[in-house]
């Protein structure tokens, strides 16, 4: 079984390697949605895979990193694209939370990623 905890956060960035014009070259931010899954077999007793808080108390410090931030300034995010803003969460969130089964990124409404790890 798998269940999902989101989170959103607010953030600036820019696309350093997109084509001399495109307009994600330029400064802008997004309202960011980020779904974190992980799977596992439902506890007997509990009747859940994990406690939704402790994959809140997890994310926290990621959180806090990137909500309100420049992303382009963070070690790992200079190219912040949604692919590789998955990944970096990925490999902060998998050494704390092994049942993590993949990530999903909103960067619109209409437009995001899943990564399911390496």
């Amino acid at each position: 079984m798998e269940i999902f905890k989101e989170f959103t956060f607010e953030s600036a960035h820019r696309l350093p390697n997109v084509p001399q014009g495109h307009k994600c070259g330029r400064l802008h931010g997004h309202s960011f949605r980020v779904a974190i899954y992980i799977s596992g077999t439902v506890d007997s007793h509990t009747g859940w895979i994990k406690d939704f808080a402790e994959l809140k108390a997890v994310f926290k410090p990621i959180y806090e990193q990137l909500d309100h931030n420049y992303l382009n300034d963070i070690v790992g995010l200079e190219n912040p694209t949604s692919e590789n803003l998955a990944i970096w969460i990925w490999n902060r969130l998998k050494p704390e939370l092994p049942e993590l089964s993949r990530i999903r990124i909103h960067e619109t409404c209409t437009s995001g990623c899943i990564y399911g790890g390496p």
